[in-house]
């Protein structure tokens, strides 16, 4: 077998080598990349792989075109074929990818399904070609020659083309410039190459074309992508340094300096709160409304994250202004209530348990707005639940009127708050650690001081936890009354 090795297959041979040799830099460059979109790695991927079949598939059939021999002619159909087939799959990929990046939202379904079905019509007429040669053929001398239908096989690629003429033009604002502009000169770079190569014999100029604005549209994407990822980090890195101020800030405003009064002897009073985000929208207050009077807040919000917090706070700064006008814990969230449903268009709400304990009597009054019931134990006693029907939550319904309760503290006593993460902690069994285990967690150690009580409770809902990931905030507050 003597293959056809002329000046001008010696230039086409130059032109693949070099052509595969940069599909493959370009194949492990896409694979490694991690700032690349998931679909457009895929797209590109295929592609190369694709155009490293096309021009091979090509380069093979111009070497064999003339050289008589069965075996010879099996080859030239086999690559002919493949030639064929991988320039429709090449203008596919070409149409899925600018498909990707152009985003047309209301028509992309049925543009894939057209481009899929079109696709699947020309791979079907280059398999029916191997029985009627109506596309191509060999003649004796295994010289290569056009069927009468030949133009079927570019039926695939024009669609295509017209496809990603259409989407180009009419979702330009969609698409960078320059990625823009990239897709233009791989469409247009082929069509000139042909001008170019019917004024040279033999020289495959569409080769070289193919290749060269593959690759520049590669490296233009590329560059684009890495511009994109570089601003996202930038803005994440922004976002993670304004979540972590917010989470300062938050932090700041509730009480979180212990002993919280070494001045007043009538009380303990310790509270945490763990955020299942940078930021919660749980929350516990207590502050001294006068020298006798103590005001004990825990209140979860709806929601997660910043809109969370931000609702959070000010309902912590309403309740607050409230309480310190010396309302009771009754009128205290009956006015909250209507001031948060006065201007409440995202329709959050917040649970809350209020209480307002007299320390020289340790009457203690509250109201109960949609929140867990607290745990109280008196002297001498165990932790039990306090058990009310529950009203509405704050930002519910504008106009309600709450009711107040009332239990008096001996000296010794003592009452454990929290927000539902604590009991709807769920480990990986999905299981909920519930207030059965949350009281007997408080039952272990009943002189034990709030502080460490919070901790000893922390300690459980970890273990039992165990690698589960913590989907709610996380808030506690304990307070012994000592009388005086």
């Amino acid at each position: 077998m003597i293959f056809n090795v002329s000046v001008a297959n010696l230039i086409n041979l130059i032109f693949i080598a070099a052509g595969i040799g940069v599909c493959g830099l370009c194949f492990l460059q896409i694979t490694s990349s991690s700032h690349l979109r998931r679909e457009v790695r895929r797209y590109f991927q295929i592609f190369f792989a694709l155009i490293t079949v096309y021009i091979s598939a090509h380069l093979a059939r111009q070497l064999m075109d003339g050289i008589a021999g069965g075996g010879v002619r099996f080859a030239l159909n086999t690559v002919t074929f493949l030639e064929m087939t991988a320039a429709g799959f090449m203008a596919y990929m070409m149409s899925m990818l600018i498909l990707t990046v152009s985003k047309p939202e209301k028509f992309k379904k049925q543009l894939e399904v057209l481009l899929l079905a079109v696709l699947c019509v020309h791979v079907v007429l280059m398999a029916a070609d191997r029985f009627g040669n109506f596309i191509f053929y060999f003649d004796d001398l295994n010289v290569y020659h056009r069927g009468t239908l030949y133009l079927l096989s570019n039926l695939c690629p024009v669609i295509m083309l017209v496809t990603d003429i259409v989407l180009l033009i009419k979702y330009r604002k969609n698409i960078d410039k320059k990625v823009n502009l990239a897709f233009w000169i791989y469409m247009i770079a082929p069509i000139a190459a042909i001008i170019i190569q019917s004024f040279s014999y033999g020289v495959q100029f569409i080769i070289f074309a193919t290749v060269g604005a593959a690759v520049f549209m590669f490296s233009v994407i590329v560059r684009n992508q890495n511009d994109i990822y570089e601003k996202q980090q930038k803005e994440n890195s922004r976002i993670e340094t304004e979540l972590s101020m917010a989470s300062s800030i938050q932090f700041d405003m509730l009480p979180n300096i212990y002993p919280a009064f070494p001045d007043r002897p009538e009380f303990d009073i310790y509270a945490s709160m763990t955020p299942a985000k940078e930021v919660g929208g749980d929350f516990y207050d207590f502050f001294l409304v006068d020298d006798d009077h103590l005001c004990m807040v825990m209140a979860d919000v709806s929601g997660k994250g910043v809109p969370a917090a931000l609702f959070m706070m000010a309902s912590k700064i309403i309740l607050a202004n409230n309480a310190m006008l010396g309302k009771t814990p009754a009128q205290i969230l009956t006015d909250t209530n209507n001031a948060v449903c006065s201007n409440n268009r995202e329709e959050m709400f917040v649970t809350v348990w209020l209480g307002i304990l007299e320390l020289s009597t340790g009457e203690l009054s509250y109201a109960n707005a949609g929140h867990e019931y607290p745990a109280l134990m008196q002297a001498n006693g165990r932790f039990e639940l306090i058990k009310e029907k529950h009203e509405l939550v704050l930002g519910g319904v504008e106009g309600l009127k709450y009711k107040e309760h009332n239990l008096k503290m001996e000296p010794g006593s003592k009452i454990f708050l929290y927000t539902d993460g604590v009991v709807e902690a769920t480990n990986l069994k999905n299981e909920l650690f519930g207030t059965d285990r949350l009281i007997s967690a408080l039952n272990d150690d009943l002189s034990a001081e709030p502080e460490d009580i919070l901790k000893f409770v922390r300690e459980k809902v970890d273990v039992f936890v165990d690698k589960a990931e913590q989907f709610d905030d996380l808030t506690m507050l304990c307070i012994e009354y000592k009388g005086n």
